[in-house]
């Protein structure tokens, strides 16, 4: 037993090379060599340990924050039987899904430049100098990869371009999530005690190269990106600064209503129906309604927002049938959930459940008109769900169908 995890302490620690058959191992000499002498190349007087390490500071604050917040959309679409999301405060969904929108788009400059300062170490001679130091490797290109992936879907998420991904969204992003938050604190662990020795050591120390206003100007550099690319998209979120929203796919303000919309009733495959609607509500005592009749029930009217998962929100005027009134005209008990099905036959949202606190929300209703007007078609004429502090996806247009759950 003692000679053989000494073997294994061997193979943890030993030298590669020396594993090697002797006419390989005796060019190594020669190649590491050849090797030492481009590195020049890919070496440039403004990286230092210092730099990285403050990238990646910044890195490790991003991630996390996105991390948790598009963690919190995850499970407030898939909730488990132990989650349990308020309707109240009003905003608080269209603030954390707009936190988590802009600092996945500040991340990729962080990203970008923490990849230059450390690129030049995946040509190190020898790659592996020992077993440990292989799994260090090994792990920092899951955290590499993970993170590109994690970033470069989110993105394209953003401009709801999915032709590239040949897969599921929401699912992929959520995985690849856990891989990048695993793999970062891997790596946190690993480099600690480096990034501690960097941040401690004067910028100024002799040996470190170039001028260290210079490494700043790095870093300001980065900086600067990270301002610009959130001054430019966070408007579709923040409305005081909807006027610099160039790189936003959508602009609050603009669409039907002055609502913008993901999915139109074209691409639904919906179509008016008004004399043949009728909305079917499943309950202890079931009913029937028709559009007259819908109209003809008490209505109020509330400010609430539209906050969808690709990061742009916007407030209208709703005007409806409190959903709370729905059910108790079944005989539903308060503590119900609702399944709200819509017209629209196809797609992974065409049917959404309405947890019991939004239920018994006031402030939700079955909305018939949007800012005064009757709702138009691509708002999801004749009626649709809209409930505070929920994604858009869950807020069913097109609605047909209302099924009581315990």
């Amino acid at each position: 037993m003692v000679r053989r995890a000494g073997r294994l302490r061997t193979l943890w620690t030993a030298d590669p090379v020396s594993l090697l058959p002797r006419p390989i191992r005796d060019r190594v000499p020669a190649v590491t060599a050849l090797i030492r002498d481009r590195m020049p190349e890919f070496r440039s007087p403004l990286r230092s340990t210092r730099v990285t390490s403050w990238l990646g500071i910044a890195l490790a604050i991003t991630f996390p924050v996105c991390f948790a917040t598009g963690l919190v959309s995850h499970l407030i679409q898939h909730p488990p039987s132990w989650f349990d999301w308020p309707s109240a405060p009003t905003q608080l969904y269209r603030v954390t899904q707009g936190v988590h929108i802009a600092t996945g788009i500040a991340t990729v400059p962080i990203l970008l430049a923490k990849l230059w300062s450390v690129y030049p170490k995946l040509f190190e001679w020898p790659p592996v100098r020992n077993l440990a130091h292989l799994l260090s490797r090994l792990s920092v290109f899951v955290l590499i990869g993970a993170a590109l992936a994690q970033v470069t879907t989110g993105i394209l998420n953003i401009a709801r371009w999915y032709p590239p991904m040949p897969f599921f969204f929401t699912v992929a992003h959520h995985w690849l999530a856990w891989i990048a938050i695993g793999a970062l604190l891997v790596h946190i662990a690993v480099q600690l005690p480096t990034v501690r020795t960097a941040l401690a050591r004067r910028p100024a120390d002799p040996g470190e190269g170039a001028h260290p206003v210079h490494r700043r100007g790095v870093l300001g550099a980065v900086g600067a990106a990270v301002g610009v690319v959130t001054l430019v998209s966070v408007g579709q979120t923040f409305r005081p600064l909807s006027r610099l929203d160039l790189l936003a796919p959508r602009r609050p303000d603009i669409g039907p209503q002055h609502l913008p919309v993901n999915k139109s009733a074209v691409e639904a495959g919906v179509t008016r129906a008004d004399d043949r609607y009728r909305l079917h509500i499943d309950g202890p005592r079931p009913r029937v309604l028709t559009l007259a009749e819908l109209a003809a029930l008490p209505h109020r009217t509330v400010a609430l927002p539209i906050a969808c998962v690709e990061g742009w929100s916007a407030t209208g005027h709703w005007t409806g049938v409190p959903i709370r009134h729905l059910l108790a005209l079944v005989g539903a008990p308060a503590s119900s959930r609702l399944r709200v099905e819509s017209a629209q036959r196809g797609g992974l949202y065409r049917a959404a459940t309405l947890p019991a606190a939004h239920c018994r929300d006031p402030r939700s209703l079955l909305a018939l008109r949007l800012n005064g007007a009757e709702l138009d078609l691509d708002h999801g004429y004749p009626c649709r769900v809209i409930a505070p502090n929920l994604p858009g996806v869950l807020q069913t247009k097109w609605v047909d169908r209302l099924v009581v759950l315990p």
